[in-house]
């Protein structure tokens, strides 16, 4: 009997928030690689959730290509090399890349993120998370965009999410005051316990603009904003003389069906002489083991703390990316399917 390749397809593109009705369940032939040009067999044993792949099922140019509907859903993740005539990627290879929700995939070495060995020892889970995309984005976002000086005072939007708490660690290892923003008591309590910051807002439970006036009284030099919306406006409003602004994501804004006005006060952007940049990490591709280099010398020193909300089952996937937008999750989100072999 042919062997079947379950997948969840995209059915339709949401309007408003996404949840499970918008993907459907699939079968179809095992995909066949080219073992003569390189590609690889890649059974899927962890796949990782980001706000960002919201973003990609929206129907206009960026810079991915929108997941078409039909097509399984694109995702990252750490899988097993099962079919290989590639001396650098054998049988048994645990790799990373772009795997999307479907049981087993094509590893292209030509392709747009060639799937990448892991370093001997590291656990999936580790791989996509604290040593993982978010994290890398955290490093580059930070110290390239936002180019932090000892003794400045670093505002963190999103600081308990898997990019946010990375930004918000590195910062303060770099000598900066850190302020972060984050959404429960909980988290706030793991952000100054566990992750050593100077001072935590609950933006639920407490008034954002005014308590961003009493922790950062002489400004915000750097604000790292993962959040956007009003978050964004009142981070633009403390912000000091020629400070930086670093737009990582605006996920209270994904599942608007109509655009949100922009910032009421960028004309502040003006007055005070302050650079606001956008990037992504694909950006910085060539530079990726620098930064492995430099979160793994972190976490081994105790450096960096970090979470990771683990689920599990193919039948989950949809419902799994739910919990980014509805607060489930604590830390990186992943879901596994399957154990090495």
């Amino acid at each position: 009997m042919e062997k079947l390749n379950r997948q969840w397809l995209l059915k339709d593109r949401p309007q408003g928030s996404v949840g499970p009705e918008h993907f459907e369940l699939a079968q179809s032939p095992m995909p066949e690689p080219d073992l003569a040009s390189g590609q690889v067999l890649v059974k899927t044993l962890m796949l990782g959730f980001d706000p960002a792949m919201r973003g990609w099922l929206v129907d206009e140019p960026s810079y991915l290509p929108p997941v078409a509907v039909g097509e399984p859903m694109r995702a990252s993740g750490v899988g097993q090399v099962v079919q290989s005539d590639n001396n650098t990627l054998p049988v048994g290879t645990l790799i990373q890349g772009l795997i999307n929700w479907q049981e087993y995939s094509i590893g292209d070495p030509a392709g747009l993120i060639p799937p990448a060995p892991l370093p001997a020892g590291t656990p999936p889970e580790l791989a996509l998370s604290v040593f993982g995309g978010t994290s890398l984005t955290a490093y580059f976002g930070l110290l390239d965009v936002g180019q932090p000086k000892s003794g400045e005072t670093v505002l963190v939007s999103g600081a308990a999410g898997a990019t946010g708490s990375v930004v918000a660690q590195i910062a303060r290892l770099k000598g900066c005051r850190v302020v972060g923003i984050a959404g429960s008591s909980e988290k706030c309590e793991w952000l100054s316990t566990t992750c050593k910051l100077d001072a935590v807002i609950d933006y639920k439970s407490e008034n954002l603009q005014q308590r961003i006036g009493e922790l950062c009284p002489s400004g915000v030099d750097i604000f790292f904003d993962n959040v956007g919306g009003t978050t964004l406006e009142a981070g633009i409003a403390h912000m000091a003389d020629f400070g930086r602004i670093v737009l990582c994501g605006a996920i209270s804004n994904y599942n608007d069906t109509t655009p949100q006005p922009g910032p009421r006060n960028l004309m502040l952007l003006v007055s005070r002489r302050i650079r606001m940049q956008g990037f992504i990490m694909l950006d910085f591709l060539d530079r990726t083991q620098e930064a492995i280099d430099a979160l793994t010398d972190w976490v081994l020193a105790g450096e960096i703390a970090w979470r990771v909300d683990e689920q599990e089952g193919f039948d989950n996937i949809p419902a799994t990316l739910q919990r980014l937008f509805n607060g489930s999750n604590v830390g990186k989100q992943v879901l596994k399917l399957a154990e090495p072999q």
